[in-house]
């Protein structure tokens, strides 16, 4: 494949194809504030996708999640990584979501792709699935590593969706001054200089996110679902897209799955480009996103279509 790929002139863009290639083939200036991505997980399953609500579509399978051996996943995550964060901005930052499986191996490999001090936290997304499994201490949640291989971040700290009440009991014992406006607020002295705190603002946010619950995106009767399998909810990716970019951003999501980083990147008013290898995830993205996906290095087939709003009358 030769040439470039326009990246999204308009806002937004879709790509079928291997997210190296469809990288290679954006433009060479275009840079990002965020990449989020949710790669294979190395459950050595096969993932099929629903065709309709509440059912299993019957031969198509949305991915493979098989890899014979941690370091064949490590071998095809590393130059993806690379190119991922070649293309983040100054402030850019990846977020790679996983579980127990490989969140360690992952630690340790994008430690040496982009040097310890890129690696500026970690988020433990609690689902609410529960866990299966009887022999030792079920695991209930997954983890999101973030890293700045730029140096600098972008981070929203002050937005509301970092923010959480205070515990009932600090807000008895502390906010006992109420301001002209009937705020309630405590005020504290650090090192000769006094600073408020109103109670409404709400503290930082813990590093342990349980609120943005799984079923609001896998389950069948839900707004979000597409019948995509391990789709994400939108409440995870809205607190995501809040922390590390502004309104107007560009957003990277190179295994987009069903859209659901594109979708909420949209609706907040970033823009955005997704990339899926998967035949089932670039037609299940174009309909959700009503936009078609370009076919980028794949053997050409049918052209995933935005589905058509039925006529009224």
């Amino acid at each position: 494949m030769g040439g470039s790929v326009s990246g999204g002139r308009r806002g937004g863009a879709l790509y079928h194809g291997d997210c190296l290639e469809v990288l290679a083939a954006l433009p060479p200036r275009r840079r990002f504030d965020l990449a989020y991505l949710d790669p294979p997980f190395a459950t050595q399953t096969l993932f099929g996708a629903r065709q309709e609500r509440g059912e299993r579509s019957r031969g198509e399978t949305a991915y493979r999640d098989v890899f014979p051996s941690v370091d064949a996943w490590a071998a095809v995550m590393r130059p993806r990584l690379v190119a991922i964060g070649a293309r983040l901005s100054a402030q850019g930052s990846l977020w790679l979501h996983l579980d127990h499986r490989l969140v360690h191996d992952a630690k340790c490999l994008c430690d040496a792709l982009f040097g310890r001090a890129a690696f500026r936290g970690e988020v433990i997304w609690v689902p609410g699935n529960g866990a299966r499994g009887g022999h030792g201490p079920r695991v209930t949640h997954q983890t999101l590593l973030i890293y700045a291989p730029h140096g600098d971040l972008l981070w929203n700290a002050a937005h509301a969706s970092l923010r959480e009440p205070y515990a009932e009991i600090s807000q008895q014992r502390h906010f006992r001054h109420v301001d002209a406006d009937g705020r309630r607020y405590r005020e504290r002295v650090v090192r000769g200089k006094a600073y408020r705190y109103f109670a409404d603002v709400g503290r930082v946010r813990s590093s342990v996110w349980d609120d943005c619950p799984a079923m609001r995106a896998n389950t069948p009767r839900s707004r979000e679902t597409t019948g995509y399998p391990t789709q994400k909810p939108e409440a995870l990716l809205e607190r995501v897209l809040h922390a590390a970019t502004n309104e107007g951003s560009w957003v990277l999501d190179p295994m987009c799955g069903s859209g659901t980083t594109l979708a909420v990147a949209r609706r907040l008013g970033r823009r955005f480009v997704g990339i899926d290898s998967s035949p089932v995830a670039a037609r299940v993205a174009s309909e959700r996103l009503s936009i078609p996906a370009e076919i980028i290095g794949v053997t050409r087939r049918a052209r995933p279509r935005a589905r058509r709003p039925p006529r009224s009358g």
